[in-house]
């Protein structure tokens, strides 16, 4: 049977790097001869502009048929003044309560030959490679009650923070699972020295810690972890964390590689459906420009062939002929320390061209 995959480029540079990945994963279908069923839709802003909304019933429903969907990015300035329910975003949280995306992978790494780049010394951030695992729907994003309440004096809002046991089990177990396939080492992170709903957390994570003897499983507050990541980051393998603190942690760690445009991310539920997303924005200040970098892209159709399209032999050598194309020098614009860099579209025909010398 096909695999289906559904490509939700979105706005600014989401249209510019998925574009790129598709290239590689063109190359990749036609090299392989694979049984792989390609859709394309607008997602986000461009959705809004011709549909009236960032994400459409139609592309909602081809996403929840897929096998895999790879989405760019979205947001930009010119859709900052929509209502609440109009903007971009909500395309992103749609997707990901609709299909149940509840697993958030976002893996940090370095190559060595770019430690310059990142803005920690040399030998703090040499060899980094750290897998976060963020809880993805639920938490205080998701939480109810949640609102506004506008006519009492003074004036508040609020959230709720949530979680019950089977949402705690279930990320912990992606978490664990991935650290047997590591280095056996999980920090799980929250807050709970003032938060009830972390310390329950706490005592779950633990309580299944009896399941893996094998991972090593420490605690850790969230203000420490953000701390301990700038200060010795390499001390982490996997770090498992709801949604908010999740958040926040990822993009810190995201920062340490030097550049953003480096790094992918999955996004699965629990019949290995997946969201692969580059970690970065839309950066609407750099959109046609030709200077995105779209390395991220990238690699994240590698995590998609690793989790939903059972080819991790192909996730291999992607990732192999990024590492080739790093160590051959070829640089981005965000990533080069002078003025000769590659534009975004020469990118995928050198990561091509690897895969053929790999191949032959």
């Amino acid at each position: 049977m096909a695999k289906k995959i559904l490509i939700l480029p979105g706005d600014g540079i989401g249209q510019e790097v998925t574009s790129s990945m598709s290239e590689v994963l063109q190359y990749l279908i036609d090299e392989q001869n694979l049984d792989f069923q390609l859709s394309e839709r607008k997602v986000g802003g461009s959705s809004f502009d011709e549909f009236g909304k960032p994400l459409t019933e139609e592309t909602l429903d081809m996403a929840k048929n897929s096998d895999a969907i790879l989405f760019g990015a979205v947001g930009g300035p010119e859709w900052d003044g929509l209502g609440w329910d109009d903007r971009p975003e909500q395309a992103l949280l749609g997707l990901r309560k609709s299909l149940g995306l509840f697993a958030n992978l976002r893996p940090a790494f370095l190559f060595n030959e770019l430690a310059s780049a990142s803005p920690l010394k040399n030998h703090i951030i040499e060899n980094l490679d750290i897998l976060i695992v963020r809880e993805l729907t639920g938490g205080v994003y998701f939480g109810e009650p949640r609102g506004i309440v506008d006519n009492e004096t003074p004036k508040y809002g609020f959230n709720t923070m949530i979680y019950n046991e089977d949402e705690i089990r279930r990320i912990a177990k992606v978490a664990f699972e991935a650290a047997m396939n590591r280095d056996k080492k999980l920090c799980s992170v929250e807050k709970a020295n003032v938060l009830e709903v972390s310390k329950f957390w706490r005592g779950v994570v633990t309580e299944m810690s009896a399941e893996y003897p094998e991972v090593e499983l420490s605690h850790q507050l969230a203000d420490n972890t953000a701390m301990q990541l700038v200060l010795n980051p390499n001390q982490y393998d996997v770090i498992v964390s709801g949604n908010l603190f999740g958040d926040i942690l990822s993009d810190i760690a995201a920062t340490l590689s030097g550049s953003i445009g480096m790094l992918p991310s999955a996004s699965l539920n629990s019949s290995s459906q997946g969201m692969y997303e580059p970690c970065h924005g839309s950066a609407p200040d750099i959109a046609g420009l030709g200077i995105a970098n779209p390395i991220a892209m990238i690699a994240s159709l590698a995590m998609a062939f690793e989790y939903s399209l059972e080819r991790v032999d192909l996730a291999r050598r992607i990732e192999s002929a990024i590492k080739t194309f790093i160590s051959k020098g070829y640089r981005t614009k965000d990533l080069s320390t002078s003025n000769k860099f590659m534009k975004t579209e020469e990118v995928a025909p050198s990561i091509i061209r690897i895969l053929q010398d790999e191949h032959e």
